[in-house]
């Protein structure tokens, strides 16, 4: 369905010379011998097995450049929201006709607006940090996965330019890395990694000096009812699967343009509200369901939990139980995306957020 949005915005050929020649991925072992792998776009579907990568920086880049209109402010968060007037942390308030919190898993919109993030963000047992690193040099267009035992994981994607994009992951039994400065984040990401073999100890060795460090815990969100008044919540702030899902960035774009459509068909904000909840509602239930396994078969414990991942991934591209995930996989494709004419006659204007 994110393909389609981005055909009607008119993006479809921009972000394809922009996208990544990612083929597939695969689980290695210690010595970098594949053990299973799956082709992109295996399944007709996205996130992780998606016919179409790009860089989120590239993608961030080219939806900036498509929409000159809107006044963008960063470095600024909203921190007090009263109906319709939002006061910023630079210290202005302004007053608008709609509030959108698009802010993701730890969204201050939504906590603003519903009530405290323990309402809505479950925390699925593990924490992941993913940084740049230089192109190695042999992934030959394949993102490389790696289990070691005690719940950790590690990856390389291919990206442009250069550069790859690791990837360090561990289980945890309770959310007590919230938080962490910088060099705290360096420092558990180590500990736990420490000894897991493959190419982790080359990835540690780079994480110090990567500009793009990211560290959090892997969180699915749920909210019941995406609107309050006149706030309104868009993808992970509202709906997020988590990385184990693949899915953010499509339901982000697809939410987006279903909200966008119904605020033009609706002169009452809530009621539109309610029917972008209702259109998007089936295609963000398969969204937010966890591969099989969950978090124990992302990163199993033991080296037998691990032979069993790459034996179960195998066998998900081979008959039968390649249909089963045929269908879970294009479930979300098999939703019909509502066409709004409106749309088109307005990617010209400049938004007005008064």
């Amino acid at each position: 369905m994110a393909r389609t949005v981005v055909e009607r915005m008119g993006l479809r050929e921009t972000i394809r010379r922009h996208q990544v020649d990612e083929r597939g991925w695969a689980l290695v072992d210690g010595t970098g011998r594949r053990l299973a792998g799956m082709p992109a776009g295996a399944f007709g579907g996205e996130g992780i097995v998606a016919e179409i990568e790009i860089a989120r920086g590239d993608l961030a880049r080219i939806l900036l450049d498509a929409t000159p209109g809107v006044d963008y402010r960063f470095g600024d968060r909203i921190t007090a929201l009263d109906d319709r007037t939002v006061t910023f942390a630079s210290g202005g308030t302004e007053r608008y006709d709609v509030v959108i919190g698009a802010d993701g898993v730890h969204s201050g919109v939504r906590a603003l607006a519903f009530g405290p993030r323990e309402r809505f963000v479950r925390y699925l047992g593990g924490y992941t940090a993913y940084f740049t690193v230089g192109d190695p040099g042999d992934l030959d267009h394949w993102m490389l996965m790696y289990n070691a035992p005690g719940g950790r994981v590690a990856y390389l994607r291919p990206e442009n330019g250069g550069t790859a994009k690791a990837g360090l992951s561990f289980r945890h039994p309770e959310p007590s890395h919230e938080r962490l400065s910088r060099a705290g984040a360096e420092r558990v990401v180590s500990e736990r990694m420490a000894g897991a073999g493959w190419r982790v100890p080359e990835l540690l060795a780079a994480m110090p000096g990567a500009a793009d460090l990211y560290f959090d815990s892997i969180n699915q969100v749920r909210v019941d009812r995406w609107w309050r008044g006149r706030t309104v919540l868009l993808g992970d702030a509202g709906y997020c699967g988590s990385p184990l899902a693949g899915l953010g960035t499509s339901m982000s774009l697809v939410g987006g343009y279903v909200l966008a459509g119904e605020l033009t068909r609706a002169a009452d904000p809530e009621r539109a509200f309610a029917a972008y909840q209702a259109e998007m509602a089936d295609y963000v239930e398969s969204g937010l369901e966890l591969p099989p396994g969950g978090m124990a078969m992302f990163a199993p414990m033991s080296r037998a939990g691990i032979r069993l991942r790459a034996l179960s991934t195998r066998m998900m591209t081979r008959w039968p139980a390649r249909q089963l995930a045929e269908r879970q996989f294009s479930k979300a494709e098999r939703i019909t995306l509502r066409a709004y004419p409106a749309l088109s006659a307005q990617v010209d204007q400049p938004v007005q957020h008064h």
